[in-house]
């Protein structure tokens, strides 16, 4: 279910020099970030897990599988350059599933990576912060690399609905709205960060364990079968 030139293409779709600038946008904002306060404020627990948890996973990681989830397949269906894709003797569920692989491997580069290190220039991973939230940041690439690659199938405008669902849904309605949090991802990756704490006070969430593994698994198979389904709608010039 893995085909490498389809994972060479999109590699090379995702990190061509426009996409790639925005990508380093946001971790290098939140390493700056991370150094002026520590620089300020000395290593705080509290503050690390506030930074971490309010920029890097609330902002930062979903606009990062927005990029990259969209834009593994987005922009070959939007100039149909897709089709010289399907023409090809491969399976149409493993490019969904190659092409799922980079946008996840590309969403934890540039979101997990830059979490756990500024975790560490906050407050050294004091009380197992910097940890959980990179952990946290894991999960959450998979989920919403999944949901975006499908937003990406189904949408010309797959940019700006995962825009609106990270900016509106999970930043604002997810955290003043009580019954949004269960449908956030945020919410189950903050459960599992909750975890890694083991229950020390920085990090809650409104979702218990169980039920966020589980909706994090679900979401995240359904969103992939689904695009596969999509795929194979599409049809080639001169196909029955």
């Amino acid at each position: 279910m893995y085909n490498p030139t389809v994972a060479r293409l999109t590699y090379r779709g995702l990190l061509g020099r426009r996409r790639a600038a925005i990508l380093f946008v946001l971790p290098v904002l939140l390493l700056l970030l991370a150094g002026a306060i520590r620089a300020f404020n000395g290593p705080d627990d509290q503050i690390a897990a506030d930074v971490l948890g309010g920029f890097a996973l609330a902002t930062m990681v979903p606009l990062i599988g927005v990029i990259a989830g969209t834009g593994a397949i987005g922009p070959e269906i939007d100039d149909g350059s897709i089709v010289y894709l399907l023409a090809k003797p491969v399976k149409r569920p493993t490019i969904i599933t190659t092409k799922l692989i980079v946008a996840i491997a590309v969403t934890m580069v540039f979101s997990a990576v830059p979490t756990f290190l500024a975790g560490m220039i906050l407050n050294g991973n004091g009380q197992q912060v910097a940890v959980a939230y990179t952990v946290a940041a894991l999960v959450a690439s998979i989920a919403y690399s999944a949901v975006f690659l499908l937003l990406g199938t189904v949408s010309r405008h797959a940019v700006v609905i995962g825009l609106v669902y990270a900016l509106v849904w999970e930043s604002l309605f997810g955290s003043l709205i009580e019954g949004a949090r269960t449908l956030s991802v945020q919410q189950w990756a903050l459960a599992v960060a909750e975890k890694v704490t083991r229950g020390e006070g920085l990090i809650s969430s409104d979702v218990g364990l169980p039920v966020a593994v589980s909706l994090l698994v679900g979401v995240t198979a359904a969103a992939t079968w689904f695009a596969g389904q999509k795929l194979r709608t599409l049809t080639l010039a001169g196909e029955e």
